[in-house]
């Protein structure tokens, strides 16, 4: 009786360090690494076509620095952003009419419509964050740096339209337009405003 008892308390002590081997290699592999980015391969799915007609011109690219700061009288919070964006500017040939075109045997004249800007983005691989600084008793706030972004952005449009890219998209699109209508055989090519 004794041996079953001995061979009993020999099976489950041996269970037991079993246990808890297994038990320690699953938490040493859990804790060694935390979490695995996984990636789930689901659908693309195609929500919008749309056709353009734009003849892109001319492109901005421009930096700015922005300081944001949120003061309260328990702390601040600031953002120092710099932000990298990209202006483009052109002409939206769908715009125009047919009585915007007049030829006459070699001769065209045309009324282009104005130029717009045709887009405007942050460059995200060269926009930095050079200061996130959250005061002792402030929360973190995650929309900080989303509004120096957008502010960053505005401010970047803002200051291509006013450094003459509107102009400058008009005048290249008369300068790229002359020679392609050339080849078409048109003589003279004349640009109305």
């Amino acid at each position: 009786m004794n041996k079953a008892r001995l061979a009993l308390a020999g099976g489950v002590v041996l269970a037991v360090l079993l246990s808890f081997l297994i038990i320690g290699f699953g938490l040493g592999r859990l804790l060694s690494n935390p979490g695995t980015l996984r990636n789930l391969n689901t659908a693309t799915l195609v929500t919008q076509v749309q056709g353009l007609a734009q003849l892109v011109t001319v492109k901005y690219v421009m930096e700015k620095v922005v300081v944001l700061e949120d003061v309260k009288a328990y702390g601040e919070s600031r953002v120092i952003l710099v932000a990298h964006g990209v202006v483009k500017a052109g002409v939206d040939l769908s715009r125009l009419k047919p009585n915007d075109i007049d030829v006459r045997g070699r001769d065209l004249t045309i009324t282009l419509p104005m130029a717009t800007i045709t887009d405007a983005y942050l460059d995200e691989t060269q926009t930095q964050v050079l200061e996130h600084s959250t005061g002792l008793l402030r929360r973190f706030d995650k929309n900080l740096e989303q509004n120096a972004r957008r502010e960053g952005l505005d401010a970047i449009r803002r200051n291509a339209r006013y450094t003459g890219i509107i102009d400058e998209a008009n005048q290249r699109a008369h300068q790229v337009l002359t020679p392609f209508l050339h080849q078409l055989g048109f003589e003279t090519v004349t640009f109305r405003k």
